[in-house]
């Protein structure tokens, strides 16, 4: 049956997945790319890339396995892009022409536009009617495959609050940001519904595999 999960979720020691002040030249917010250190050293991220080297073991089995079974792709508007308010249309993400996802992308948004498709089969079409009405389309989209949350931290928690989410594969960074957006930030009662059942630490950072309560 098809899921929805959030995969190689990132979050600092005390809970933050970006920092504050989201801009053009720093997309994770103020001191929020130290985040991704972990996986910007992976082989898989290398090369993704089109860079040679990169490390192996935990973390990039970890990264590579990250799509497995996905068809779809909720996020965020602000992990899409740094706009607020009217539409920038001449923004299409940060990812160039050819997106990673290579596949459908559905963006939440109280700011309606028209959808697109660019290369290597990825298509962007935004929602403005709310976290159920994404999660049907992108269903329906993913053709009987696994729905992934992209994120931000607001996207994850709307979806955990509700009761949504199948599986989160987070990756605790030793790190403190300090500030920014936390994921587990007003879900009083989220300890009732969801448990952590696998813990892998790595030399740089902690898997941790969240699942619904049986």
């Amino acid at each position: 049956m098809p899921r929805l999960v959030v995969r190689s979720f990132t979050i600092s020691l005390d809970g933050y997945s970006a920092g504050p002040r989201q801009s053009l030249d720093e997309p994770v917010g103020k001191g929020g790319i130290q985040l991704m250190d972990w996986a910007f050293a992976t082989k898989f991220f290398n090369t993704m890339f089109g860079r040679s080297g990169g490390e192996e073991g935990i973390d990039d089995d970890f990264a590579s396995h990250a799509d497995d079974n996905v068809g779809a792709t909720i996020m965020g508007r602000h992990m899409f892009g740094p706009d607020r308010g009217p539409w920038d249309l001449n923004w299409k993400g940060w990812w160039g022409e050819n997106p990673p996802y290579h596949h459908p992308v559905f963006v939440l948004s109280h700011q309606e536009r028209e959808s697109f498709e660019m290369q290597g089969g990825t298509s962007f079409t935004f929602v403005t009617d709310g976290i159920e009405s994404a999660l049907q389309q992108a269903f329906a989209a993913a053709d009987g495959k696994d729905v992934r949350i992209g994120g931000g931290a607001d996207t994850v928690r709307q979806y955990l609050k509700a009761g949504l989410v199948d599986e989160m594969h987070l990756v605790q960074v030793p790190l403190l940001l300090g500030q920014g957006e936390r994921v587990f930030e007003g879900l009083a009662g989220v300890e009732d519904r969801y448990e952590c059942n696998e813990f892998t630490p790595s030399n740089r950072v902690s898997h941790l595999r969240i699942v619904k309560k049986s």
